[in-house]
């Protein structure tokens, strides 16, 4: 009588990790999905002219904009120079923002809202040049996000020693954990 080849089990654990991620890719997808179906960006591009709030936030058409994929230093943020002395590196982002933008209009392209229902956008100006990595190349901000979409020119401006680089500073997301009280924009 023939005899039929036994039937190999599958190991649990050969195929688990594959589950696994294949289950954590599917809920980031489902996730994200849901996230921006009930924060929908605006269906078409800011234009204007920008009021500087500060190293990451504008207001454009009444709008309140913060830029994407970046974090500045907070406008009472001190940081220290290569000489350890203080001094307002927040108002220093603001102040390059502002030196920057010069007044001229500005494209704003939203893409979600913030817990703050701020609009989340990548903003250009006319000449096509975009603010958001501007700021992180020049050392002015940080990349920052679950993907760290500008982390290119963070590196250049850390081994470039720009801006903050040039010296020692807290990121702008643990200094506002130290400062809660400042952390809500709604408060300004």
């Amino acid at each position: 009588m023939a005899r039929t080849p036994a039937r190999r089990r599958r190991s649990a654990t050969g195929l688990t990790p594959y589950l696994f991620v294949a289950f954590v890719v599917l809920v980031c997808v489902v996730g994200f999905s849901a996230y921006n179906w009930w924060n929908p960006p605006s269906a078409t591009a800011l234009v204007g002219k920008a009021w500087v709030i500060d190293g990451d936030t504008v207001i454009l058409s009444g709008t309140h904009i913060r830029l994407e994929g970046i974090d500045a230093p907070e406008t009472g943020q001190t940081c220290l120079d290569a000489a350890e002395k203080s001094w307002n590196c927040g108002q220093a982002a603001t102040r390059e923002l502002r030196r920057y933008i010069r007044g001229r209009e500005l494209t704003c392209e939203p893409r979600s809202k913030d817990r703050y229902h701020r609009v989340l956008a990548v903003c250009s100006l006319p000449d096509g040049s975009q603010i958001n990595p501007w700021m992180v190349r020049q050392g002015w901000a940080l990349s920052s996000g679950f993907v760290k979409t500008y982390a290119s020119e963070e590196t250049e401006a850390e081994n470039a020693k720009r801006g903050l680089w040039a010296g020692s500073f807290e990121p702008p997301w643990e200094w506002r954990r130290q400062h809660p009280r400042l952390e809500d924009p709604r408060a300004d």
